[in-house]
């Protein structure tokens, strides 16, 4: 009872963060309008509660929403579970197809990963005191190029998995018009990482949107070297945000 309280708790807490701001959900559509067209395919990989499918759908797009947390993953089906335009795969997602242990943040949630260097890089780190991965779970796991194959070739990508970015990225064998992928400022190696397999896919430049302001740093998209260079210098303070990549 106690641990099903817990979670209830977890959820609520990010469906009040996630959903409880009109401005933002604006801002959201302007920002993925720019790579999203009516009827294209997109895929959510790291759903959590879902906001981002309600832009994607506001869009006109399909989604495949990627959600390995079972009780994110019936939060999912509830909210958009009965749209047709909605798939939600109940996986992780990684280099690999198999299984994986999922360390759960119960109180949470959206910070819950299958990266045990994540968990190690938060620590003590200044804004992650007192975050707790309280339970273990064995989840299915699958890769980008399998959930092509089974759904389709889509427009846009959106990666979002606590620290296991590079190693979903490393999943994909060839690359799609677009994508983003998050960081954090306690992990620029696995940043530096995705953006280093983002250029061995052929994407060629890149921009970012620091936190959940939904707005680009850079006026001009950058190459590589210079989206490496800029994250290198970027203060702990910052915390974290998504790159973006074209081809």
């Amino acid at each position: 009872m106690l641990e099903t309280f817990r979670t209830v708790r977890g959820v609520l807490r990010s469906l009040r963060i996630y959903y409880g701001d009109r401005d933002r959900a604006g801002a959201m559509d302007l920002l993925y309008g720019q790579f999203i067209r009516r009827g294209d395919l997109v895929f959510d990989v790291g759903a959590h509660v879902g906001d981002r499918i309600g832009s994607f759908r506001r869009l006109g797009a399909r989604v495949v929403a990627v959600e390995p947390q079972p009780a994110l993953a019936r939060t999912l089906r509830m909210l958009h579970g009965l749209k047709r335009e909605v798939r939600i795969e109940q996986a992780a997602v990684g280099r690999s197809i198999g299984e994986i242990e999922l360390r759960l943040n119960v109180l949470n949630p959206t910070i819950s990963t299958a990266s045990e260097d994540f968990i190690l890089a938060a620590g003590d780190a200044q804004g992650w005191q007192g975050e707790i991965w309280d339970r273990t779970i064995g989840v299915p796991m699958t890769t980008l190029d399998a959930l092509i194959a089974k759904h389709g070739i889509p427009s846009f990508i959106k990666i979002d998995v606590e620290g296991f970015e590079a190693e979903a990225l490393a999943g994909l064998s060839k690359p799609v018009a677009a994508l983003s992928f998050e960081f954090t400022t306690i992990q620029k190696d696995v940043a530096q990482a995705a953006l280093s397999r983002c250029e061995v896919l052929g994407y060629t430049r890149f921009n970012v949107a620091l936190g959940e302001s939904q707005q680009f740093v850079h006026g001009d998209w950058q190459d590589a070297q210079s989206m490496a260079a800029w994250l290198t210098l970027l203060p702990h303070e910052a915390n974290s945000g998504d790159i973006y990549a074209l081809v």
